[in-house]
Parts: C-alpha cells; structure tokens; sequence
C-alpha cells in the first residue's frame, strides 16, 4: 500500500519552513496576527455548529468512556510531562522541555480522533462527545494546569483567560445556538470547511513561525535539539496509545468504545493549543513553545491513519493491534 503524504501535513510544515526564512514581519505580521485570531474564532464557531443534538444525547449516556478519556487527557498526560522535565538541559533544552510539557496539557483534538475512530468503526457518537467536552473543558483547565506548572514561563491572569474564552468558548457556544440556522449549510459545504478549518491552523502556525524568526530564536538552536524533542514526542505517543489499549481492556469497555479511547485519549489538539499558547506566552517564544506541539500532531496523525485502516472492519486481528479488535 502506497502512502501518500497528508496535504495538511505539508502545508503546516511549509508554513513552518517559509515563515523561518521568509517570515512576516512590521504591518503585515500584525495584520496577520489579527487574521489568525479571527480565523481560529470561526473554526471554533462551526465546530459548534456541526455538533448536533442527537450525537451528543447518543454519546453523553457512555460516562465511562468520557471518564478515561478525560482522565488521560488532563491528569496521565501531565503526570508524562512533568517526567520528561526531567530531561531538561540533558536532551531537552529549555525551551522546548517547556514545550513538551505544555503538549501534555492542551486538550484533545476533534476532527482527527472523530475521522480515525469512524474509518475504524468505533463509537464515533461517543467520540465527538468526548472530543467536544475536552475541548471546552481545556479553554478553562489548559490555563489552570498551565498556571500551576509552567508559571515561569506562562503569564496566566485574568485578562488572558477571559481572551482565551471569547476565541475559543464563545464561538463554539454561538455556534451551537446557531445551530438551526446553519447547521443545514455546515453539512451540505462541510468538505469546503474543513479547508477553511486546516487553513485557519496553517495560519497560525506560519504567525507564530515569524515571531520567532523576526526575534531570531533559531540561532539558539541545534539539529539535535529538534530531534531530540522529536524523539520524546514519539515516546510520548506511544506511551499514551499503550496506556489506552490497556486501560480500555481492563475496564471492559465495548470494542467501539475502545477504539474512541485510543484516537481520543492519545490526541492533542493543535487548534486548541496554539492560541492557547499564542496568548499564555511571549510572542518570541510562541515557535519553540509550539513546536513540539506540531511535532506531536504529526505523528499522531499519521499513526493514526495507518491504526485506522488496520483497525477497520472486515480485516482480521493481527499483531499488537489485535488486544482491541476482540
């Protein structure tokens, strides 16, 4: 089987690459900056548009599967992070040790989970519920948890999370409001959308790519220092996707529910995470801060890809993702 590389996964790279060498800078990166903001406020808009009632009545009733997914989204994965600070000034430098631990405690991410968890016929209600309630809970927890364990690098107050709730809680709720009156245009124009959506994510990763270039914070870095942190994040991964498969054996849950596990419980949100971090941090600091953040959706996004297709339907159970197929 040929593998083709994800279009979104090209474009963030890009985005990342020009805007190192080629980066925004006086006006235009500030009216880019304002862009990006607005951007991200309307892909929070729709995903509360698409999020009908009925998924949410169907998927609220599996309280157990939102429970672990939760629990491993924002209590096993910051308990991992604060373990790889440990690493900090041996493998990780500074900046990017900062950087893995605020990936431990963004939310999980919403279309991706959703999309892998359908291709592998798992609870897909159960999955959007869970994905939409990480999200809405990590607009207030991310902060809360971003305060209590990063507060020499984060500035945390009252005015950023009251920023943090207008980008991101608020449109969502409009959405959902608005449901009736768009919920109809949001289905017929989704694959339009979601161009619009992966577009809106490119355009923050390419501002927060020219903050640090215009500051210059590449000079501090090495080709090792990039690798390294690449390497702890596919450990991460890893680690949290075991985690998943195990827990959701030991706990009985349904096979669907199993596989909603796995893709929610081990996904972290880029869409979330950096205006998150775009408004806990110093502009200048955005990149590094994020990058391990970009790293990580990268690999989750091809790992679970290639575990959605060995997990979907009619294919016999083989190897180690056969603990979840029985």
């Amino acid at each position: 089987m040929r593998l083709r590389p994800d279009p979104f996964i090209v474009a963030l790279v890009s985005a990342a690459l020009i805007a190192s060498f080629l980066p925004a800078t006086g006006n235009l990166l500030e009216l880019l900056k304002h862009a990006a903001v607005v951007a991200i406020g309307l892909l929070f808009f729709l995903y509360g548009a698409r999020l009908s009632t009925a998924e949410t009545i169907a998927g609220l009733t599996r309280w157990r599967l939102h429970l672990l997914i939760l629990s491993t989204t924002f209590v096993v994965f910051p308990v991992l992070g604060l373990a790889t600070q440990l690493l900090e000034g041996n493998l990780l430098r500074p900046s990017l040790a900062a950087g893995v631990l605020l990936l431990c405690l963004v939310p999980s991410t919403v279309q991706s989970c959703v999309v892998y968890t359908g291709i592998a016929r798992g609870n897909v209600a159960g999955a959007v519920v869970s994905a939409s309630m990480s999200n809405l809970i990590g607009v207030f927890l991310t902060p809360a948890l971003v305060a209590l364990l990063m507060s020499a690098d984060a500035r945390v107050d009252a005015g950023s999370i009251v920023r943090i709730v207008l980008q991101l809680f608020a449109p969502f709720v409009l959405g959902q409001l608005l449901r009736p009156l768009v919920g109809g245009f949001v289905t017929r124009q989704d694959a339009r959308l979601k161009l619009f959506d992966r577009g809106s994510i490119v355009l923050v990763v390419f501002v927060a790519f020219s903050e640090g270039a215009d500051a210059h914070i590449w000079a501090s870095q090495t080709v090792w220092s990039v690798l390294s942190v690449a390497v702890v994040c596919a450990a991460l991964l890893a680690a949290t996707m075991t985690w998943c498969v195990v827990v959701g054996r030991l706990t009985r849950l349904p096979r669907g529910d199993r596989v909603a596990l796995l893709f929610c419980g081990s996904n972290k949100s880029l869409a979330s995470g950096l205006p998150i971090a775009s408004v806990l941090f110093a502009g200048d600091a955005v990149a590094l801060i994020v990058l391990p953040l970009m790293l990580y959706h990268q690999m989750q996004i091809i790992t679970g890809a290639l575990l959605a297709r060995r997990l979907a339907p009619p294919a016999e159970p083989q190897g180690e993702t056969a603990g979840l197929r029985r």
